[in-house]
């Protein structure tokens, strides 16, 4: 009961920090912007700037292998919690594709408008093909966008498979592709979908939270379903090599 009761304490007090210094950063950046021009690239630093310090606040121990393309990409993630994206955006400047449900948690959606993201209603078909033409044109214009092309969180051990879309479109206009392979240690840190709240509590309120990231090497294919295979196959081969001898959800 008391060990619960710590957990919960500290899960609050990480929430409360966390809001603050999300006012904090927002309310600055804003009145920066009286005395210099706001740029794609200002935006990325105040993201990886709050991103480095929540990750520090929520005590997530991570390692990261790989490096990021060093030309425009389309970045694909297998995803597995909502803190995921803190930690590759700490590495990739990207854009990245959320589900419109993103919109409506307070604070964090004006954070994400303020720094890149593209909506989009997985349920809608006009929404859905907006948001590949966004992607698109995102990309071309030379910026990174970041897709997790499951459509939600998954605990299973190789992910569910990838939503072919965003291939389709990668290999019609000849878009790189970076996969990327994202583990945590504990079955905790996943999340089952439901409740934002109950997750954060659920998972935030232990001491640390464990992550192993790996961004992997560049596929380029016209031929968008043997890209997603191609994707899929590296990813579920880099998942399988993360949770060897270290998972407790994988053993």
């Amino acid at each position: 009961m008391l060990t619960k009761l710590i957990g919960n304490v500290r899960a609050t007090i990480r929430a409360l920090i966390l809001v603050l210094t999300l006012i904090s950063f927002m309310l600055s950046y804003v009145i920066s912007l009286l005395f210099r021009k706001r740029t794609k690239a200002t935006d990325f630093a105040l993201r990886r700037s709050w991103v480095r310090l929540a990750s520090n606040v929520l005590g997530i121990q991570f390692e990261v292998s790989g490096e990021p393309y060093d030309q425009a990409a389309l970045y694909v993630s297998n995803h597995r919690s909502f803190s995921d994206p803190l930690i590759s955006t700490m590495f990739i400047d990207t854009y990245v594709i959320a589900k419109a449900e993103v919109a409506g948690y307070p604070l964090i959606n004006k954070g994400a408008e303020m720094t890149g993201v593209l909506y989009v209603k997985r349920e809608d078909k006009n929404s859905r093909s907006a948001a590949r033409q966004a992607l698109v044109d995102t990309i071309l214009a030379g910026n990174n966008v970041m897709v997790y092309p499951e459509g939600t969180v998954s605990k299973n051990k190789e992910v569910i498979p990838y939503k072919h879309g965003t291939f389709k479109e990668a290999g019609i206009h000849n878009i790189p592709v970076v996969p990327i392979a994202i583990e945590y240690k504990d079955e905790v840190d996943l999340w089952p979908q439901g409740s934002f709240v109950k997750q954060f509590y659920r998972q935030f309120k232990k001491g640390n939270t464990y992550v192993k990231m790996t961004i992997g090497p560049v596929f380029q294919n016209s031929d968008g379903a043997a890209l997603r295979t191609e994707v899929e196959a590296w990813t579920n081969k880099e998942l399988a090599r993360l949770q060897e001898a270290w998972s407790n959800v994988f053993p």
